[in-house]
């Protein structure tokens, strides 16, 4: 069933578009904008033409996926398979499946967001024409990651990615971006060669570099030895980019320097580059080096599920000085340590509860990002002891959309049923009660509890967050200031604050604690941060109310996954 016919030669089409148009959008970027297009100034057309083209590719991106047959998930559609070095047997071979296809469309997505918002909010730094170059580029190799079909090009497509978000930390970051950055770009590319080496190794000892024919053999033309070194190889280089405990140091300093538009991506998309690989590569093709190392690779798992936690209640807790950013960086670490908990069950339930872990935590950590930038941009600080203190008024009296928007926006992170948290978390804790074939059943239930103290953990800290960010501490009633301590008081002129406006500045107060006898009130939320933030909201309780939509596509292909092609 498709919701619209579309023939097989264009589908071919819109799938290399989607990846090619990016490319080719960064370079005329970098072009001098034709005089009739440079609107008002002229930064605004390069801008104009970044919501261009990522709004073009993910117009493809819903045309592609209306026109692929739900019948048939499991079936790779829309394939080219072009011959590109003949002595190496590489080939550009791009196709989507159901597992695929849910990560295209939310790339495409994110990335359109992201530009729609910084068309509005350009965060500072350099020139406007290198960073929807960068943004352009970093969309087309996270595209080709999910698309292409040959080892050696997810490998190149892997790592266009890291040069693109290298720039971006490194120049339009905030505080410690250098560091951030180089940290960042260092651990990546040390995760990456390993990796290298380990897809090298498949290829050569199978004889073909193609994905496809690879999953299909389901790792009989490999010996054991060669499975376990190629996963410990390839799945070094994929924890590093997820991140699994301990491999995950760099991602808490790269979300705290980066632009909000950097987090966005960095959360909601780079990620999963890393557990799409241990399902598109690692399972199929290596399931005997799988087997070997999924309890290990289960026990990091929620290792990191219970550190992200605790280092997130750390920062939550009064007078430890956290910065919201970095909070919910280590919360992305607790997220994806269910994702790979979900892929070491080895099971089409936990493989499937990944898969929808991993949709779930792009949506609402992106909209977690977006919130948390505009909550800076209005208070001048993510300091989570300055949103909370002064008049115990905070963003549900200053600015009450944003604050209950990020009420939502938290709720759904911590699992909330009927929204899309719930669901991976769920089905990956079921795969866990029941493993696969050869593994420890006592030990993955081990680790399912664990999991689930997890969740409580969760819970426990993004409530902190809302209690403290949008209701306030309670302050003493001698130092409330005076017009909560005095009605008559009550009628007293505000200072009225704007977003985006600079520190200091005419009618602004981004210090809740500057203004002795007033409750400032904040710019609540804007047009163009209501059109970049909806989408998110809105997919967010769609996903969590009619979850088939999304696992009647991953769950065929998935089976076909786990049983070598087979169905």
């Amino acid at each position: 069933m498709t919701v619209i016919d579309i023939s097989p030669s264009v589908m071919q089409f819109l799938l290399a578009f989607i990846i090619v148009a990016p490319l080719i959008g960064a370079l005329a970027a970098l072009l001098p904008a034709p005089p009739g297009l440079k609107g008002k100034n002229p930064d605004q057309a390069v801008l104009r033409h970044g919501v261009t083209v990522t709004g073009a590719v993910l117009v493809a991106a819903i045309v592609l996926a209306a026109g692929f047959d739900h019948d048939h998930p499991a079936t790779m559609q829309a394939t080219t398979d072009i011959s590109w070095i003949p002595a190496l047997d590489v080939r550009i071979h791009l196709g989507v499946d159901g597992i695929s296809l849910p990560l295209l469309v939310l790339t495409a997505l994110l990335t359109f967001l992201c530009a729609l918002y910084s068309y509005f909010k350009l965060p500072a730094g350099p020139s406007p024409k290198a960073f929807v170059a960068l943004v352009l580029v970093l969309e087309s190799g996270t595209l080709a990651t999910f698309a292409v079909l040959d080892l050696l090009l997810f490998f190149l497509a892997f790592e266009m990615v890291l040069i693109p978000m290298y720039f971006l930390i490194a120049r339009w970051g905030g505080d410690q971006r250098q560091a951030a950055a180089w940290k960042f770009i260092l651990y990546t590319l040390l995760g990456s060669v390993v990796m290298l080496l380990g897809l090298l190794l498949i290829g050569l000892k199978s004889g073909t570099f193609d994905m496809v024919a690879l999953a299909t053999d389901n790792g009989r033309g490999l010996t054991t030895s060669v499975q376990v070194i190629a996963v410990l190889a390839i799945g070094l280089g994929l924890a590093v980019k997820t991140p699994m405990w301990p491999l995950h140091s760099w991602l808490p300093d790269a979300h705290t320097a980066a632009p909000t538009v950097g987090s966005v991506l960095l959360a909601g998309v780079l990620l999963k580059m890393g557990t799409y690989g241990f399902v598109r590569i690692l399972l199929p093709v290596a399931p005997d080096g799988m087997r070997t190392f999924a309890p290990y690779l289960a026990a990091f798992a929620v290792v990191g599920i219970v550190y992200g936690s605790l280092a997130c209640l750390a920062l939550a807790r009064t007078g430890a000085k956290g910065d919201l950013k970095r909070l919910i960086a280590y919360s992305s670490v607790g997220h994806m340590g269910f994702v790979l908990l979900g892929i070491a069950t080895m099971t089409p339930t936990g493989v499937n509860g990944a898969l929808f872990a991993n949709i779930a935590h792009g949506l609402i950590t992106g909209l977690l990002f977006f919130l948390v930038g505009a909550v800076k941009d209005r208070y001048g600080t993510a300091d989570l002891d300055t949103l909370a203190g002064a008049t115990g008024a905070a963003l549900y009296g200053r600015a009450p959309r944003l604050g209950a928007l990020l009420a939502f926006a938290a709720v759904a992170s911590l699992g909330l049923p009927g929204l899309a948290g719930f669901w991976g978390e769920m089905l990956t804790l079921f795969g866990a009660y029941s493993p696969g074939e050869g593994l420890s059943r006592p030990a993955f239930r081990t680790f399912m509890a664990i999991g689930a103290f997890g969740t409580l953990l969760t819970a426990a800290y993004m409530l902190i967050v809302v209690r403290r960010v949008c209701m306030g501490e309670h302050a003493p009633p001698s130092r409330l200031p005076l017009d909560e301590r005095d009605p008559r008081a009550a009628d007293a002129p505000r200072p009225i604050g704007t977003a985006g406006s600079p520190q200091g500045a005419p009618g602004t107060d981004p210090d809740p604690q500057a203004a002795p006898g007033t409750t400032p009130q904040l710019a609540d939320i804007h047009p163009y941060e209501a059109a970049a933030w909806t989408p998110l909201a809105v997919l967010t309780v769609v996903a969590g109310l009619w979850p088939a939509v999304l696992l009647g596509l991953t769950d065929p292909a998935v089976q076909q996954l786990l049983a070598g092609g087979k169905s």
